[in-house]
């Protein structure tokens, strides 16, 4: 593999449906889906963060062992968990002479505006390892002044004596013409020394966002690098695909050249997999709800998955085709707390995998999970389909300790744990929903991950939303979601002209070297023309703005006309106002090609409204308010299309627990979904 952001050429083979698996790595549990024979399989373990390949041999061992190769798409933590925890590796940036300092200087905003103490701010890269190279493209692409490889050669001896083992690469303008870029990319290739080349991982205008995001990139290549080596030589002959942020998988030498773009592959399964099971199920627009052991990942799908150009993991912003996620550090494993000031608070941090919640036996602080098994929220013997033992004990002495410092009752006390829970989750969703211009009331919910269903209910009466969506399986939804998943390649180019000065013609020049470049690639890791579908979509903004807003573009006469309108109204419904007289300024043009690959089918189920007695494995008493009600305790296992179900009452499976609170009706549709809704079932 070229070290410089150019993967090596080889045809890799397509994928084949015979064995293929989707496997995330999450901090609290690592979950594997398996479709083999004509039938799914999954399975949930405990993550080992010291070395999360430990957990995924682990889940996919008996797949690895008696198939001579599988197809596997990882949703992966290593990336984000580098970025968040600043673990990423020492790395250099070369830029324009001059422009050395414009990581730290940033775009000089607060997150808090009235705050008199000042923001710290980490130095990605140290002020000894940013070089300025004497150059200059204008920003008409001329190249005003060539790179000199001796100066470049130098510059690159002292890096390597300072320790830096990849160097990120962003010259001023190199988004218009990448020459001079290129020319140091070369001389890092014959050094042998890893490089993140802005022209290549994002050609696109604004400074201080291509820089950082180029040299994140940088900083996670030694580490992901280390990570899917390694992974890819004990996976024998199996092929590896790595999730992106973007909803599509990419091979893992590419991840290994850009692995920012899988800052959220994780999180990007569920999305996927929530919005292939809402459509099949009739019910498109949804509020995806991912609430796993560490944190809860919230989407918005209206009929389609909703992307952005600009996110920020932790301190770090990035622009690139993300999935428009948004993450709260609330989950199953979060730790309940009280403040200075002796309120009760719920995460961000978390109990993980190890020690885990009080009740695995190990640890002795009350978490969100602690919380729903004193409420009888919980099956204590049907706790990952009773493989794993926990101890209720626990939990109560660890809840009850925790209320005995603020006053209250082990019962109030949990109750209030989960209620700060839902709040955090709650305020989540109106961040992308309410603050982009929707009305949650709108959508369904759709919950999923291991603790999604328990709080599902409380949340949707809380926000207005009139039906719940739960999946089959709701546990390792994102995993499911990754072998739902294309294969997926994002190309852009700026262009940074007013409506009036371009014309059809030249956007549709553009667009198709784009396109060129996208069939290319695609060619390279095996799909044929006929596998692809390219979307194209512009950039636009009203003149003298900013930001800019992503609109679909379409061949045809009428496509100046179409592509102006779309952008008026997406203003307008973002920011309540259009001005349809003022010029409005094309940014960039973008194309998002599509592999289509095989996917798992989906089958419809003949319903009956008649339920297995086995389906019903007890009853338990179940916290609902301040009263304590006997409740059913069903196996969803044994649930068929048609069945209908009451609160108070548990559903329950080997990886998630559904909590139905009284006065709601759930039934099972045919894809095995469960519906629930406030009142009768329907």
């Amino acid at each position: 593999m070229g070290r410089t952001g150019r993967p090596e050429r080889k045809t890799p083979r397509r994928p084949s449906p015979a064995v293929r698996a989707g496997v995330d790595t999450g901090g609290t549990f690592t979950d594997v889906v398996v479709w083999e024979g004509g039938r799914l399989s999954n399975r949930k373990v405990l993550s080992t963060p010291r070395d999360p390949s430990q957990a995924i041999f682990e889940g996919l061992g008996d797949v690895l062992g008696g198939a001579p190769g599988a197809f596997i798409v990882h949703g992966t933590t290593v990336a984000t968990n580098a970025l968040l925890q600043r673990k990423g590796g020492r790395v250099a940036l070369i830029t324009t002479a001059g422009f050395e300092d414009v990581l730290a200087i940033g775009r000089q905003t607060r997150r808090d505006l009235y705050s008199l103490r000042p923001e710290d701010r980490f130095e990605l890269i140290p002020a000894g390892l940013r070089f300025g190279v004497r150059e200059r493209t204008l920003y008409t692409g001329r190249v005003e002044r060539p790179v000199s490889r001796t100066e470049v050669r130098g510059i690159i001896a002292r890096a390597r004596k300072a320790g830096a083992r990849a160097v990120a690469v962003c010259l001023l303008h190199s988004y218009v013409n990448p020459r001079n870029e290129e020319v140091i990319a070369q001389e890092l290739e014959k050094a042998g020394m890893m490089a993140s080349v802005s022209s290549r991982l994002l050609p696109e205008h604004r400074e201080y966002e291509r820089t950082s995001t180029t040299a994140i990139n940088a900083t996670l290549m030694p580490v992901m690098d280390r990570y899917l080596t390694e992974l890819d030589r004990r996976l024998g002959r199996s092929e590896l695909r790595i999730m992106q942020s973007n909803e599509g998988y990419i091979t893992s030498a590419r991840a290994r050249l850009e692995p920012i773009k899988t800052a959220l592959s994780g999180p990007a399964g569920g999305v996927v997999g929530a919005r292939v099971l809402a459509v099949a199920a009739g019910i498109p627009n949804v509020i995806s709800f991912d609430m796993g052991g560490t944190s809860t990942d919230v989407s918005l799908i209206e009929g389609r998955i909703r992307r952005t150009h600009e996110a920020r993991i932790g301190d770090f912003p990035i622009r690139l085709p993300i999935i428009d996620i948004h993450s709260v550090g609330a989950g199953g494993g979060s730790i309940a707390f009280t403040d200075r000031g002796g309120s009760l608070r719920v995460g961000p941090q978390s109990a993980g995998a190890d020690p885990g919640p009080a009740c695995y036996g190990l640890g002795d602080l009350p978490t969100v999970t602690d919380a729903n098994l004193c409420l009888g929220r919980l099956d204590a013997d049907f706790f990952l389909g009773g493989k794993m033992r926990i101890y209720p004990e626990r939990s109560r002495a660890a809840v009850g300790a925790l209320g005995r410092r603020i006053g209250k009752s082990m019962l109030d006390t949990a109750l209030g744990i989960v209620a700060v829970a839902n709040a955090n989750m709650e305020k989540a969703i109106r961040v992308i929903s309410v603050e982009r211009g929707h009305d949650p009331r709108g959508f369904a919910l759709f919950p999923f991950g291991g603790a999604g269903g328990m709080h599902a209910a409380e949340m949707a009466a809380h926000l207005g939303l009139p039906t719940i969506v739960v999946p089959r399986n709701a546990g390792v939804l994102s995993a499911f979601g990754l072998l739902m998943a294309d294969s997926i390649k994002d190309y852009t180019r700026s262009l940074m002209k007013p409506d009036s000065l371009v014309t059809l013609p030249e956007l549709e020049k553009e667009f198709r070297g784009l396109e060129e470049a996208s069939r290319r690639d695609m060619a390279e890791d095996g799909f044929a023309d006929k596998d692809l579908v390219l979307e194209r979509s512009l950039d636009c903004r009203y003149l003298g703005q900013s930001y800019e807003i992503d609109v679909p573009y379409r061949k045809g006469r009428t496509a100046a006309r179409a592509f102006l309108e779309a952008f008026h109204s997406r203003h307008k419904a973002l920011y309540s106002y259009r001005h349809d007289g003022r010029p409005v300024e094309i940014v960039n043009l973008r194309v998002k090609a599509v592999a289509v690959t095989p996917k798992v089918p989906l089958v419809k189920e003949r319903g009956s409204p008649v339920m297995d007695p086995r389906a019903v494995v007890g009853r338990q008493s179940i916290v609902c308010g301040r009263s304590a009600h006997d409740g059913l305790v069903l196996d969803r296992s044994r649930l068929r299309a048609g069945n209908s179900v009451r609160g108070p009452a548990l559903v329950i499976d080997p990886e998630s627990t559904i909590y139905l609170p009284p006065g709601h009706a759930a039934r099972v549709d045919g894809y095995s979904n469960l519906i629930i809704r406030k009142g009768a079932a329907r």
